[in-house]
């Protein structure tokens, strides 16, 4: 399973990329502004650091709107992947996209039903947000295991982003079904490479060290 960053700032992205287990990069409206960055210098910035897929979202609500809107972020990389959102006039433009040879992630996405469209229109990528079906009421890594057999029933090649993530967790979740790829913030992807016990075998481990004849 492919992991990704969810997040537009540098200095993030440079220490995750540091790690050596990042394949990607997801940003949306919300990000680019606690960025404080101007787009036109950010997004091609991010682009820069990434080997992987980075997604820029169209903020357009219009088919030919976000048609014009994709076009223009696909010029930034050859990476840029164009985030719409799944509605009626966003589905219009994926299919006009997809013929366009541009690649495009469908975004906001809460039901099965949705994720199907999608793909039908050509969407490269599907982002079920699990978080926010979770603070509803609802277990929206149900969402993503109906999204992985109804793809995998008809042979779709939209590959599935869980995003909104929460927790360590949903990651597990996320692999265990088959989802092709997670986005989550830092915060979630550090607390992948932590755990209790690890830490206290290694402060055992230092404390008995010291004990070792020099």
């Amino acid at each position: 399973m492919k992991i990704f960053l969810d997040s537009a700032l540098i200095d993030q992205i440079k220490e995750v990329a540091g790690w050596g287990i990042l394949d990607g990069v997801t940003t949306n409206p919300s990000h680019v502004a606690a960025s404080g960055a101007n787009p036109k210098d950010l997004y091609p910035e991010i682009c820069s650091l990434v080997d992987g897929p980075v997604s820029l979202e169209a903020v357009s609500l219009e088919a030919d709107a976000i048609v014009s809107e994709a076009r223009e972020l696909a010029k930034i990389a050859d990476n840029v992947v164009v985030k719409v959102p799944i509605m009626k006039q966003g589905l219009i433009a994926v299919k006009r996209l997809a013929a366009e040879g541009i690649t495009t992630n469908v975004t906001a996405n809460f039901s099965a039903p949705q994720a199907l469209l999608a793909a039908k229109v050509g969407a490269a990528y599907i982002s079920p947000f699990v978080g926010q079906l979770d603070n509803a009421g609802h277990d929206g890594m149900k969402l993503v295991e109906q999204i992985r057999k109804i793809y995998d029933n008809y042979d779709y090649t939209t590959e599935i982003i869980v995003a909104a993530i929460r927790n360590p967790m949903h990651v597990v979740r996320a692999a265990l079904c088959g989802a092709d790829i997670c986005t989550m913030n830092f915060q979630v992807l550090e607390m992948l490479t932590e755990h209790p016990l690890t830490d206290a075998i290694l402060d055992r481990f230092l404390k008995d060290w010291e004990k070792v004849p020099k």
